[in-house]
Parts: structure tokens; sequence; C-alpha cells
């Protein structure tokens, strides 16, 4: 099958690093997105929001989420770097905040984290600045077009007398032609629908919902506002199903945000979010609130839920036809993978474009795509299941499970091995099987015997203090280390 031409079905991370790919190699790409103003002359530098956070990217309509934090996880920047060589630098040099998460204060199940030595590279930025870097490189790229205010409608096979392929129907505008269509058009996607139509027939599909809701806000701090501490995680955990980070991004700001599940989601209201975050099992994220000036109003989401659409049992999959990121998996977004797994499918898709296209390539790649999304499903979906009460799905799984909330009680009590053997999983850099490495079985085993080390002091939490070194914990009797 010919991929002289491209349509990529949406705009977002997924659609801009696939176009990223399929444009390196000289192949013409159109990306269709519905929102207005997000062709070149925004990627030039144009069509900013400039009455609001210095003049930054405005958040997508399509991406309901844009307004809230986002964690690019250590395996998603070194993706991007890899498709996008100086990525990391011209988001740095637009404002991101590079930080270690070793710096950062995480609050687990079993307490703090270790603090203070080195561990993985982040950069800190709003979705925005990331989709704009990310955007601009991409429309520099000879034979790509970014044409926004394109709805699109369906999907149709096209005539043989212009050679077959694929028309894509809009809702303003006559059909395009492609070669290769690739639906990148988020947890929305209407492929299923459209499959169904052509008499392939729809994905069985898969979804968890453990009701996370989110309420962000941002606020003016300098960045280093906590002193050492490079930000705040209060992951939501069993027991208690609420939490918040606070995030140093561009342009001399912070973004908090508050999250729960259920009847623990945070308001909108700027009293009820001040009182939630009070409410919270530490005062980190309640002081940094107090101790900065926000500005706007806050913004929630609650659409979080984890679907998972299996294309690849499909009897008959069409030639020339390709399914990535939130279209074909998608993640609670508390958990940060989205736009990681994203950019490991375009590595993906590239690896299989070098070696080059055979017939059937297509199925075969939507094979290696899904197993790429096998991780962070599990991983996501484990711990939403944790919140609704139902438990994994076999036995292993289970057991498993336990495990790794052994490792993560050794961690609490300061072995940093179990730290970073944690950090690489979650971070997507490591397998599971490093939780299993013989030497945290040992340390399993004799903190059973022995009993645990003291469990990790509370990271030098002081809004407003970087030359100070004092723990909240001294002004904060009432909030001691948790167990």
């Amino acid at each position: 099958m010919s991929t002289e031409h491209t349509v990529i079905i949406g705009a977002g991370m997924a659609g801009l690093l696939t176009a990223a790919v399929i444009g390196a190699t000289g192949r013409s790409v159109t990306v269709l997105e519905q929102d207005q103003g997000q062709g070149r002359g925004q990627d030039r530098g144009q069509g900013q929001d400039r009455g609001h956070g210095h003049g930054a990217p405005v958040p997508r309509g399509g991406v309901p989420q844009g307004r809230q934090p986002h964690v690019l996880l250590h395996r998603g920047l070194s993706a991007i770097e890899e498709l996008l060589p100086g990525l990391r630098g011209q988001l740095v040099d637009a404002g991101g905040v590079p930080l270690d998460t070793g710096d950062l204060a995480w609050l687990g199940e079993h307490g703090w984290a270790p603090f203070g030595t080195p561990a993985l590279e982040l950069v800190s930025a709003t979705r925005p600045l990331v989709e704009h870097v990310v955007r601009r490189r991409v429309a520099e790229l000879p034979g790509v077009e970014l044409r926004g205010g394109t709805r699109v409608r369906g999907l149709s096979r096209g005539p043989t007398t212009t050679g077959g392929g694929w028309l894509i129907e809009c809702f303003d505008g006559p059909p395009v032609r492609a070669d290769l269509v690739v639906d990148a058009s988020g947890r929305s996607s209407r492929l299923p629908d459209w499959l169904t139509q052509l008499h392939i027939g729809a994905p069985a599909t898969t979804a968890v919902d453990a009701g996370f809701g989110y309420a962000g806000r941002v606020y003016v701090a300098p960045s280093d506002h906590l002193g050492r501490v490079a930000g705040i995680v209060m992951l939501p955990v069993p027991g208690a199903p609420a939490g918040g980070v606070a995030l140093p991004v561009e342009g001399g700001r912070w973004m908090v945000a508050a999250v729960g599940a259920g009847d623990h989601r945070p308001p909108r209201d700027p009293a009820g979010f001040d009182a939630f975050l009070t409410r919270l099992r530490d005062p980190a994220l309640a002081d940094f609130a107090r101790s900065a000036r926000p500005i706007g109003d806050i913004t929630v989401h609650r659409r979080t839920h984890n679907v998972r659409r299996r294309y690849e049992r499909l009897t008959h999959w069409p030639d020339g036809l390709l399914v990535v990121g939130d279209a074909l998996c998608a993640f609670n977004p508390v958990y940060g993978q989205g736009i990681t797994v994203a950019a490991t499918q375009a590595l993906l898709l590239r690896q299989m474009l070098a070696a080059g296209v055979r017939p059937g390539w297509e199925r075969r790649l939507m094979r290696r795509l899904h197993r790429a999304a096998a991780l962070p499903w599990a991983i996501a979906t484990g711990e939403d299941l944790r919140h609704t009460g139902g438990g994994p799905a076999s036995g292993l799984d289970a057991l498993f499970g336990r495990w790794s909330g052994e490792v993560d009680r050794l961690a609490a009590h300061g072995n940093l091995r179990a730290q970073r053997a944690l950090d690489r999983v979650y971070h997507l850099v490591g397998s599971p099987a490093g939780l299993l490495h013989p030497a945290l079985l040992a340390a399993a085993v004799r903190g059973r015997l022995l009993g645990l080390p003291t469990p990790v002091p509370r990271p030098p939490l002081t809004p407003g203090s970087a030359q100070r070194d004092q723990t909240d914990t001294e002004r904060h009797p009432a909030y001691p280390p948790p167990p």
C-alpha cells in the first residue's frame, strides 16, 4: 500500500508526533483538526493568548484537560527528544522548568519518598506550551500541512478509478483523499462507528472508571518558592482518595491541582478549593496555596476514565489505517502517561517505516502499538480498581500488586533502590521485573523479621523561605510524618 499521502485526524500530541515521523520521510501529510486557528500562522508564533499568563499559548478546545497540570514522564521527554532533536532545549528556552524527580516532595501510600538524591529529569511546563513547541517544529517540516477548522464526518473507501485508498468526509468541505489514514482523535474517536458502517466491525472495548475529578488553579510564585523542593506530589490512595500536585511552570507560575475520587472530588469555587486542600493528609499544598498569589479561575476536569479499544483483535484489519494515542488507549490523566505512550508509539511507527512497508504492515504495527500501551494500562487500571473496590484481573496480578506495595513500603523507609525501581516503572523507562531484584527481596524479608528502618522524614517544605531549611513538621505538630 502506498503511503504517498497521509491524513492524520487530530492535532493533539499523538497526531503531531505521528506527523513528525511521517513528514521526516518526505511523504505528504495533512493533519486535520476541528479547532480553529491551529494552522501554520499560529505555529509561526501567532495566535497566542496575549491577555493571560504572559502571552502563553491557549489550551485547545479539543483538550479539555489542557488547563490542568501535566507531567511529561522521563520516558516521554526522551522519546520526544529522539523524534525532534533539540526539543528539550527549545522547551526550556520557552520557559519550561527543568527539575529532578529526586527533588520532588512525593507522598505515597506508605509515606514520603526519599528526597534530595538525583533520579530522573523532567521539564515542567503547561500542556499548551508543550504542544505549541512541538507544533511549531512539526509545521516546519516540508510537506506537512496543519489544517484547522476541519470537522471530520466519516470515513469511506476511495473509488478504484482513483487508485483506491480512503476518503475522509468533512462537514465543512470536500472529502480529502489519503493512502494512509491515522486516527489520532483522542478518547472521543468515532472510528468504531465508521468501521461498523464499513462492515469491518467495532473493536471490543474495556473501560475502567474510578470517578476521579480535578480542580486546578494557577499561582504566581518564584521557581524556588519551596527552597530545595522542586514540587509537591500527594497521591490519592485507598483510604485517603484525595491528593494533589504543585509544579512550577513557565512565566513564574505554578500549577496547583486537587484531585479526588467519587464523593471526594474537589469543587470549582475558590473557598471550596482552599478548604479541600486543608483536608488533605498533609498541609503542604494548603500552605503553598496560602503563600502564593492565585490568578485566574479554577478549572475542573471530570472525564478521567480509562478506555482501551482492542483493534488488534479484529479479524480483517484494513490496509492504510492506523490508530494511535488516546484513540487507541486512553488513561486516567492522574498518572501522566498519555503523551509518553503517544511518543513511544511514534517511535514504533518510525521503526516500521525505516524497515520498509510490506503488505499487512499496518496490522503488524497495530499489534506493537497495543503492546506499548499494555504496561501503562496495567498501572493505571490497577490503581483505579483499588479505589473502586474492584480487584485485578488475575491472581498473578493481585500477587504482583501486593509486592509492589511492599516495595513502596521499603522506599518510604529509606530504601533508595526500592524508590529508583518504582521511579523507573512509573516513568516507563524500566520493566516491572526491576521490582524483583534479589536485594529488594532480601530487604523485604529482613524488614519482616527485624523491622524496617525509621520512615523517611518529611521534606523541607517551607513555602516562601528558600534560604531556610526548616520543615513544616516543626510548624505543624498536628501533621506528623505518615506511618
